[in-house]
């Protein structure tokens, strides 16, 4: 299978970048609480692989989805009716907006005091961190038509469903898969976020536990973990959108 030129520089870029940390750590830190170095990282990892992935992931797998999902819901939810209603978009734009200035680490206490250490907690702190891009780039989508096509339509006499379903949703889907590709990783940092600050299970309360012992390659192993598995589905991503969204760049 031949490699890409710009995903050849993108391994030669990781792989300078893990060689590096390698030996600032190996050899000039030396200290792994500190600083664990790769090889001692992925040792740790496939030492407690049935900890990590079958225990901790799957965990943090289904606040991921469930989040995901109610984000979907809610910023397509959102996204159409401002672009439907005028009045709701001069409402609800700045409360969207405004709703990523609330500091998450500061806000996430409160739901763990409504909901206890809960799976729900972990939920809505993933939602608030998710449900922006993706009702920002649907409604951006949404408004991207062209005022010519809408036009041209109108004098066919085309009805509202036929509009949004022929013309503007088949506009938005760039859109919203770039929204996916943002809200993917987020939804991720969002769920080991929410562990983090009040949990008994997932791989952020297992990061937060490693800490306590200090063991750096216990807090970073959950790190990779989560970077590694972000990466791998925003690439799933990139490859149905090439395959499937041939307007993208037209």
């Amino acid at each position: 299978m031949k490699i890409k030129r710009e995903n050849l520089y993108s391994l030669v870029g990781i792989g300078s970048i893990i060689v590096i940390w390698e030996i600032i750590g190996r050899f000039l830190i030396k200290k792994e609480y500190i600083l664990p170095w790769p090889t001692v990282i992925i040792k740790f990892i496939f030492n407690n692989f049935h900890s990590l992935f079958l225990v901790h992931l799957p965990y943090t797998l289904l606040i991921t989805v469930i989040s995901l999902g109610i984000a979907l819901i809610l910023g397509i939810g959102l996204g159409v009716l401002m672009d439907e209603f005028k009045t709701f978009e001069k409402i609800l734009y700045p409360v969207v907006v405004t709703s990523q200035t609330l500091p998450i680490t500061a806000i996430a206490p409160i739901f763990i005091l409504w909901f206890g250490y809960s799976i729900w907690s972990k939920v809505i702190v993933a939602v608030l961190m998710i449900f922006f891009p993706i009702t920002i780039n649907v409604h951006t989508g949404l408004k991207s038509v062209k005022k010519e096509y809408l036009e041209l339509f109108k004098s066919m006499r085309a009805s509202k469903k036929d509009i949004f379903f022929k013309l503007k949703v088949p506009s938005t889907i760039p859109y919203f898969i770039s929204s996916i590709k943002m809200a993917l990783p987020l939804s991720l940092i969002g769920a080991t976020i929410g562990e983090w600050l009040g949990s008994s299970m997932g791989l952020g309360y297992f990061s937060k536990r490693m800490m306590t012992q200090l063991n750096g390659a216990g807090v970073f192993a959950p790190i990779i973990i989560i970077s590694v598995l972000a990466t791998l589905l925003v690439t799933l991503v990139n490859i149905i959108e090439n395959k499937y969204v041939h307007w993208r760049n037209q």
